[in-house]
């Protein structure tokens, strides 16, 4: 199964970064793509805390993996360690078989010149969830968690 990989250096300390994977305010604002918003139906920043997030489209002509505009997702910590490390294990509630399927997101935090590394790898895509696409979209949440998190 395909896995999507991005990096992106971060002007802040690793410990506001873990904050804002592990708060779910936090998670609202920035982890979703340009052209959607997120809604943070549940989320147990522990592990084997369970969250569940719904994507919506801005735009009406845009269908969703779940519902007509919404992608909903739902799943549950893996490993967490603090300022270093998260892992979900996620799946999409869906019945259509071609984007079903559980899915792995790791996403590591490694100081970088006063900054924090992050590296956040997806894997599992199912076949409907194309990896350039899954890229661009985390490339997009990756922006605004650089504008929620980056000082000076």
């Amino acid at each position: 199964m395909p896995t999507t990989r991005v990096h992106r250096t971060l002007h802040a300390p690793r410990w506001r970064v873990f904050g804002a994977l592990t708060d779910p305010e936090a998670i609202a604002t920035w982890r979703v793509p340009a052209g959607m918003t997120a809604e943070v139906h549940e989320f147990d920043a522990r592990v084997g805390g369970v969250f569940r997030i719904s994507l919506t489209y801005d735009s009406p002509d845009r269908a969703g993996k779940s519902s007509a505009h919404t992608d909903t997702y739902h799943g549950h910590f893996a490993e967490i360690v603090p300022d270093e490390r998260v892992v979900e294990v996620l799946e999409f509630e869906t019945d259509d078989p071609v984007v079903r399927g559980e899915m792995r997101l790791s996403i590591t935090l490694r100081d970088n010149d006063g900054g924090t590394e992050l590296t956040a790898e997806h894997d599992g895509l199912p076949p409907g969830v194309a990896p350039d696409d899954n890229e661009l979209g985390w490339t997009e949440a990756l922006d605004r968690l650089a504008r929620l998190v980056d000082h000076g």
